[in-house]
Formats: structure tokens, sequence, C-alpha cells
């Protein structure tokens, strides 16, 4: 839990913290941590969250986003 003087933050990938804003969305924090490859998995707090509604989806203060990048090869 973020104390007053100290600005809530999220962790992303289990080894970033970044600050966390009101309204903040799941397509704010791919752009914040400059992805760009276009096959993502993205879970808020255990929840996946489809692409569709990466700019509708708000994320609350403290919580746990995984994004995973999606790789094919053969």
């Amino acid at each position: 839990m973020s104390s007053p003087t100290t600005p809530p933050t999220i962790t992303v990938n289990r080894r970033e913290s970044i600050v966390w804003t009101p309204g903040m969305t799941v397509r704010d924090i791919i752009q914040q941590m400059n992805y760009t490859y276009p096959q993502l998995v993205v879970s808020v707090d255990g929840t996946v969250v489809l692409s569709d509604a990466y700019a509708s989806t708000e994320v609350p203060a403290d919580a746990d986003v995984r994004i995973i990048h999606l790789m094919a090869g053969g």
C-alpha cells in the first residue's frame, strides 16, 4: 500500500514500478513502457485484458500488471 507522501505505483512484470495516475489505462502503460510489439497478452491483478479493451480498462493503484510478448517460430 502506498503512503500519502509516496505516489502510488503499479508493478509491471514483477520488476518495473511506474507511478500510477488516476484514470491510467492498459494502453497508457503499454505506451509508457514503450512496448510496440503487436502481439501482447496483458493481465491486471490476474485478470486477462483483451486487446480491444486496452484503451478502456483502467488500472487501479498498486496493481500487478503482466505484459507478455507472444512470439512464434519454427
